[in-house]
């Protein structure tokens, strides 16, 4: 099957990947609301179709954080992304290298920064979780500064992983060495395409940003445990400044719902936001994405760079939210999906749909910049 739609590479990495790795990355937080919820909420939002305008010439691009984007898109980080095909983390990098948008790599990626960049030709943004262990986070903020990273995202959102219900199931989290080991046969056997790039070639299985802050469990299901007991709850804007003593770019908060926290971020001195619910994968029921964008960029829009991810399936998704007061949109499963169905070719393909589908957006509601994407853009009787 050749991919027309985002749901089309769910389909192909669903059909590609051992079970346990799709339900990981498809699923949500308890009994998924919100994950529905991002999708469902953007749906319902009505472009205003426009005629009879010259629309010969449109321009995607957006300036930001000192970058200049071909188009409103960027990949939001992935955990273990590695999984999903042979080294992922690289592949997914030179696709959004290719097409000039950035890519955002996991502090739990498997490949590490210098990894990425090296395969990329261009070093990622980088996102950072907080780990007790300060000396080590001071080492790892380095290393990303070293390699040349432009923008560091500092998730806020998840101190301990949500309980996600389908990882109990599938035996990604909370099964027995045995059990592991019985699934991963089972799997194994069931797709072979995966076992021989992933499983075989894709060595090794580890953690490249923080394994050797692992000092426990090597198997790849271990992860999980070693994160709920090693990520600092004890975070607040103060660690900030801890952060800038090593970096000096610039910086994204990730994680943001909240006016009175995007408030906070703008008195912290961050030069953007993520508004994120984390994919609908950490507290369920909580709003989408994009029914929280609008008030967040009202608040805090003069003042700093908003972004937004979750439950963007498309290119009309994007200019969508666009018209809301979001900068550019974050894409994480549908990259995952990509990676999944076939490596760095599908991610491209899965990037220059969202571009058709992004100037078909444009075009039919007389916006000629994204740039100037403004609510006008709406149906809003």
């Amino acid at each position: 099957m050749r991919a027309a739609s985002v749901s089309d590479f769910r389909e192909l990495a669903r059909r590609r990947l051992p079970h346990i790795f799709f339900e990981y990355i498809d699923g949500g937080s308890y009994a998924e609301e919100t994950l529905r919820r991002n999708v469902a909420d953007l749906e319902a939002i009505a472009l205003r179709q426009r005629v009879m305008r010259d629309m010969s010439a449109i321009d995607m691009s957006v300036e930001t954080l000192g970058q200049t984007l071909t188009m409103p898109v960027g990949l939001a980080p992935v955990g273990m992304a590695g999984m999903y095909a042979r080294r992922g983390e690289t592949q997914a990098a030179r696709a959004a290298a290719g097409v000039g948008i950035p890519m955002c790599l996991s502090t739990v990626s498997l490949c590490s920064i210098e990894e990425v960049a090296a395969a990329a030709g261009t070093p990622p943004w980088f996102q950072l979780y907080m780990l007790k262990d300060r000396g080590y986070m001071r080492e790892l903020l380095g290393r990303a500064k070293t390699a040349g990273c432009p923008v560091l995202a500092f998730t806020v959102d998840l101190p301990l992983p949500g309980s996600r219900y389908r990882d109990v199931r599938s035996g990604f989290t909370g099964a027995t060495p045995l059990q592991t080991m019985l699934t991963r046969a089972k799997d194994g056997v069931l797709h072979p395409g995966w076992t021989w790039d992933v499983f075989m070639k894709g060595r090794p299985h580890a953690l490249g940003n923080v394994q050797a802050a692992v000092t426990e469990g090597r198997r790849i299901t271990d992860y999980m445990a070693w994160i709920g007991r090693n990520f600092d709850r004890s975070v607040t804007w103060k660690d900030l400044d801890f952060v800038r003593e090593v970096w000096d770019g610039p910086i994204v908060i990730k994680g943001v719902l909240d006016v009175e926290d995007a408030r906070d971020a703008v008195k912290a001195g961050a030069q953007g936001l993520v508004v994120s619910n984390h994919g609908g994968r950490q507290l369920d029921g909580v709003s989408s994405t994009i029914a929280a964008l609008p008030r967040i960029a009202d608040a805090v829009g003069g003042d700093l760079e908003v972004f937004m991810d979750g439950g963007v399936r498309s290119g009309l998704d994007v200019l969508k939210a666009l018209a809301l007061g979001a900068k550019a949109c974050f894409v994480g499963r549908a990259w995952a999906w990509a990676l999944g169905a076939g490596g760095e070719a599908q991610v491209t393909r899965m990037l220059e749909i969202l571009r058709a589908e992004l100037a078909v957006a444009m075009i039919l509601t007389g916006c000629t910049s994204a740039r100037q994407a403004g609510r006008t853009l709406l149906d809003q009787r």
